[in-house]
């Protein structure tokens, strides 16, 4: 696990040193402008579970803790608070000290006066998670986990509206600044939800009940900036925070990252934000994202869409011509995995029987990842060997897992086996019982898409397997998903902690449905081994556990793992300060500048 400290208190004391000019206040100048290739779902930071929405409500809103920007392997850091955690001996008792003289945004709610973070916002907040009528993704982050969680869940769901002035044993305010966390066991990932907006990005009980179920549409936080536009699926516009807290950029970058190196060396001492005003706009495909780029009504390309990578980037180097504008280029390899998930519910692939296993198993092997890598990806891709991703802990470069075998003759031989045969000669195969067999793959309207489609295509008519497509866009699927309506559908998945947990936890039983196991697969060898990782300390013995969940997984085959992304952003000269994220849905805004000096076409006087 990551070594986890408090600041020196030096830091405090450079911070209180740093110079006149270094405490200006974000620049109305400065307009930092981006895309988005998916719609947002919700601002309301408990409500959602995709990487986009979570970028846009990070910017707005603070957990207690935060990834150290620069510092790669990850650090987490105090953001809120005044210190790390103090956790007790036995890893079950999280105390944590709020830094006093941090606000809100404005809002009308609070009624002309300016509204203090305390600790009682965030055990409201963390309190959220266990509303029936929210439905929070992230609730399996506490559930049975904070000590009293089932007994207040339970209460919950038999009246169906949860009482927020009940205490719960482990979740308390101590004092004003002082809120407390008691666990059931001491699970060591817990501390990564103190760093998730999912989780424990404060909001105020008096703007969610002045606001209601049109909360999500009325973001008030205490992050660096604040939401002024919104045109819904279409464009949204930020500006900084004018009650932000007094904070410098910093950062603890290797000695041998020379990138990390370079960004504070250059950015050191800033006062954040720097940027006024963001402007996101979403635009699905990816054609349009690209040209909005070339012709500078962007100032960053948020991962290039791979099929513009042997003009832009060939050999995984910047394109000449690109390089002459003066364009930057940085490659990483994402913690993240892509999948295509099976509902287990459903009546055709789903199930535990032998033949619903080797119908899964078949339409697994057929399909061909390295033709999706090197056709869609453009090589921008590795194949995936494990549900997790390399770079997390509990990752093992050496262990293998044949989730990636392609064989069409295995495919077919599984088939027959087990009774999917071609009865009528039409070329596609029936159920054992002789009912249709059409299986369904869920995917968006965009070109990318139609692509991945005519892989699946290609490669079910290989095994005599019929398939259709529904299509539909993202966040109508994702709410399909979360019913459980979906039979296939193929996700990308991001890291929200640099551990394997993050993915496992999308296979574990209790966990089905809206919680993140979209393909609701419920296996006691599975859960209890899961269970059993959870409290079990990142080393060797964890790791095994991880391996044996791997096996399982490919056993039954919930999901086709497919392959881990190669990420690739592009952004202008007058960019200064930006990298990506490791977890990528954390918001970089208040990190970085725009150099005016070098013209943007915002720059005042260029451009309106």
């Amino acid at each position: 696990m990551t070594t986890l400290r408090p600041l020196p208190a030096l830091a405090l004391v450079a911070a209180l040193l740093l110079p006149a000019a270094a405490a200006r206040a974000a620049d109305p100048d400065k307009v930092f402008r981006y895309a988005f290739p998916v719609a947002e779902t919700s601002l309301d930071p408990q409500k959602i579970s995709d990487l986009y929405s979570n970028i846009l409500n990070s910017s707005m809103f603070d957990a207690p803790l935060k990834y150290d920007y620069l510092a790669r392997p990850l650090k987490l850091k105090p953001n809120t608070l005044t210190a790390m955690p103090e956790i007790s001996a036995d890893g079950l008792t999280y105390t944590m000290h709020v830094k006093p003289g941090i606000y809100f945004a404005d809002d009308p709610v609070f009624g002309g006066k300016k509204r203090e973070l305390v600790a009682e916002d965030y055990v409201y907040t963390i309190k959220r998670l266990m509303d029936p009528k929210l439905a929070a993704p992230l609730l399996a982050e506490i559930e049975g986990i904070i000590a009293g969680s089932d007994e207040a869940l339970a209460k919950a769901r038999k009246e169906n509206r949860f009482d927020y002035d009940a205490p719960i044993e482990g979740l308390r305010a101590l004092d004003r600044y002082t809120f407390q966390i008691r666990l059931t066991q001491p699970f060591y990932v817990f501390i990564y939800n103190l760093a998730d907006c999912r989780v424990s990005c404060a909001v105020a009980r008096e703007v969610v009940e002045h606001y209601g179920d049109d909360i999500g549409s009325h973001p008030v936080g205490t992050g660096a900036y604040r939401l002024t536009f919104w045109k819904r699926s279409s464009k949204l516009v930020f500006e900084a925070n004018p009650n932000f807290r007094e904070e410098y950029f910093d950062g603890e970058p290797g000695p041998d990252d020379a990138a990390g190196q370079a960004i504070l060396a250059e950015q050191k001492g800033k006062r954040l934000p720097m940027v006024g005003k963001v402007e996101v706009y979403i635009i699905e495909e990816a054609q349009p994202r690209w040209l909005a780029f070339l012709n500078e009504e962007h100032d960053l390309i948020f991962e290039v869409s791979a099929e513009f990578a042997n003009m832009a980037f060939p050999n995984n180097h910047l394109a000449p011509n690109l390089r002459k504008r003066g364009i930057r280029m940085a490659q990483v390899p994402g913690l993240d995995l892509t999948f295509a998930y099976f509902n287990m519910e459903d009546p055709i692939v789903g199930g535990y029987t032998p033949e619903k296993v080797a119908l899964r198993r078949a339409i697994s092997l057929a399909y061909n990842t390295r033709d999706e890598i090197a056709i869609v990806r453009k090589g921008q891709a590795i194949v995936a060997n494990t549900p997790y991703s390399p770079g997390v802990a509990g990752y093992d470069p050496d262990f293998r897992t044949s989730a990636n075998e392609y064989s069409v003759p295995k495919a077919r031989a599984l088939l027959d086996m087990y009774g999917y045969l071609d009865r009528n000669g039409d070329g596609y195969r029936e159920m054992p019982d002789g009912k249709p067999l059409v299986l369904e793959f869920a995917s968006t309207p965009t070109a990318r898409d139609q692509q991945i489609d005519e892989l699946w295509k290609r490669s079910m008519d290989d095994v005599g397997l019929k398939i259709v497509f529904r299509k539909a866009k993202w966040p109508d699927l994702l709410k399909e998903s979360n019913a459980g309506k979906l039979m296939i559908w193929q996700l990308g998945g991001a890291a929200s902690a640099p551990d394997a947990d993050t993915w496992l936890s999308s296979m574990y039983g209790p966990n089905a449905g809206y919680k993140g196991n979209r393909a609701r697969f419920r296996l006691d060898a599975y859960d209890r081994l899961y269970e059993k990782a959870r409290v079990t300390p990142d080393g060797p013995e964890r790791t095994k556990l991880y391996q044996e969940m791997a096996k399982l997984m490919v056993a039954y085959a919930p999901w086709k793992v497919n392959t881990h992304r190669i990420l690739t952003d592009m952004w202008y000269p007058w960019v200064v300060g930006y990298r990506r994220p490791a977890v990528q849905s954390n918001s970089f805004w208040k990190y970085i500048d725009i150099d005016l000096s070098k013209n943007p076409p915002t720059a005042p006087g260029r451009r309106p």
